[in-house]
């Protein structure tokens, strides 16, 4: 039964499924759904606290514009003494996505400046486990975005895949994890905001993780004319800006669960602030050279005036209808069932710290089921101990189905 399960979600069906609404996050109710960190930055040893909810509405680092627009910034009004820190903000989705999802942000001004560490990303409930997805993420004064994998021991980027960015690292299981260079202009520093801001779409699916930017002027019509209640059709999307497939070096449903999705800013910490990154870009920002000394300690005008997002909506889809992708394709057609579980209410504050290089996070509870179940095609693949690509081979032999190689 395992193995018909493998066998039948390799498949390449013709017909596409557009993505269904599962959530949105936008406008006065943007913050609805999310938790706040409440804790220093105990992760990736930044120089900040990140508030509670109470505490940075009080703040004003976590609040709805005028514009209708969610803003979460570094503090920039206070003066920090030596040996303290500066406040910020950091959410986690309380929903989990699983499998067969799609997440998109809508985003306006990122935040930038020396110090600075900002990220979007996404998490399983033990890191590095259950695997991690950074889709927006960099820091300083760099004019590109990064994006990554973090897994453990074992999963290798493919090479040569279909992406328009730079591939700077095929292991996932190091520190920096399996990176991709963004090579289209503005997405980052000041360039991404005076450009109109921009759109990124990651797609989480057992034949791979794919991630696509937009800047403003290129957001392509399904997303230009979305609302909050609209269906998503990605197949007039084209080429990533990254590939993740699944490939014979990593069959990501061995290193990834269902993911709840974060955003952070941190100041200087184990990224940001080590003195051989910091100091090419900006050792000359102040008398110290030093990544706290210069930029965290005295006033925080005018060097975090630009350290906040302003993000317009956050979306997460999924599909109704089960069908597998060919290999290395994305697709807009669903690979499992979705699962949508929300963490259970607890304090942050009082978790195991697990840090990473850039934005690793500690162990949350376990989920609880709301909806759906757990993907069937790649428990086949695991319990059956069979690789994809066999399968994809002994299927051509037999079926008369088309496959997509």
């Amino acid at each position: 039964m395992q193995l018909a399960l493998a066998l039948g979600a390799l498949l390449f069906l013709e017909s596409t499924a557009a993505f269904d609404i599962l959530r949105d996050y936008s406008g006065q109710h943007f913050f609805e759904g999310w938790d706040f960190y409440g804790y220093w930055d105990n992760l990736t040893l930044g120089d900040v606290w990140w508030l509670n909810q109470t505490e940075a509405t009080t703040e004003r680092l976590a609040y709805i514009n005028d514009a209708g627009n969610a803003v979460l910034k570094v503090d920039n009004t206070t003066t920090v003494a030596s040996n303290d820190k500066r406040n910020s903000v950091r959410i986690t989705t309380q929903d989990f996505y699983d499998y067969s999802s799609l997440w998109i942000i809508d985003v306006l001004h990122i935040p930038y400046g020396c110090s600075v560490w900002p990220a979007f990303w996404s998490k399983g409930t033990l890191w590095p486990n259950d695997g991690e997805i950074d889709i927006i993420e960099s820091i300083n004064l760099n004019p590109n975005n990064q994006m990554a994998l973090h897994t453990t021991a074992g999963c290798m980027h493919a090479a040569n895949v279909a992406q328009t960015g730079r591939s700077a690292g095929l292991d996932c299981g190091v520190g920096s994890g399996c990176v991709v260079v963004e090579n289209q202009p503005n997405s980052y520093e000041s360039g991404f905001a005076a450009a109109g801001g921009g759109v990124w779409a990651t797609q989480f699916d057992v034949s791979g993780i794919y991630i696509w930017f937009w800047g403003r002027a290129n957001v392509p019509a399904s997303l230009a004319q979305a609302n909050s209640t609209s269906s998503i059709d990605i197949s007039s999307w084209g080429t990533p800006s990254a590939s993740y497939p699944v490939n014979p070096q990593c069959n990501l449903t061995q290193y990834f669960t269902p993911q709840q999705l974060v955003l952070d800013i941190t100041l200087c910490g184990d990224w940001a602030g080590v003195p051989s990154i910091y100091g090419p870009q900006c050792g000359s920002a102040g008398p110290t050279g030093d990544c706290y000394m210069d930029n965290v300690v005295g006033p925080g005008s005018p060097k975090y005036d630009n350290a906040y997002f302003e993000i317009s909506y956050v979306r997460t889809y999924t599909t109704t209808q089960v069908a597998a992708a060919a290999p290395g394709q994305p697709t807009s057609t669903s690979t499992g069932t979705l699962t949508v579980s929300q963490s259970e209410p607890t304090s942050q504050a009082q978790t195991t710290d697990s840090s990473s290089a850039d934005g690793s996070d500690e162990p949350n509870p376990s989920p609880t089921s709301l909806a759906g179940g757990s993907d069937e095609t790649s428990a086949a693949f695991v319990e059956a101990g069979v690789s994809f690509w066999v399968l994809l081979a002994s299927i051509a032999c037999v079926s008369a189905v088309p496959l997509l190689l």
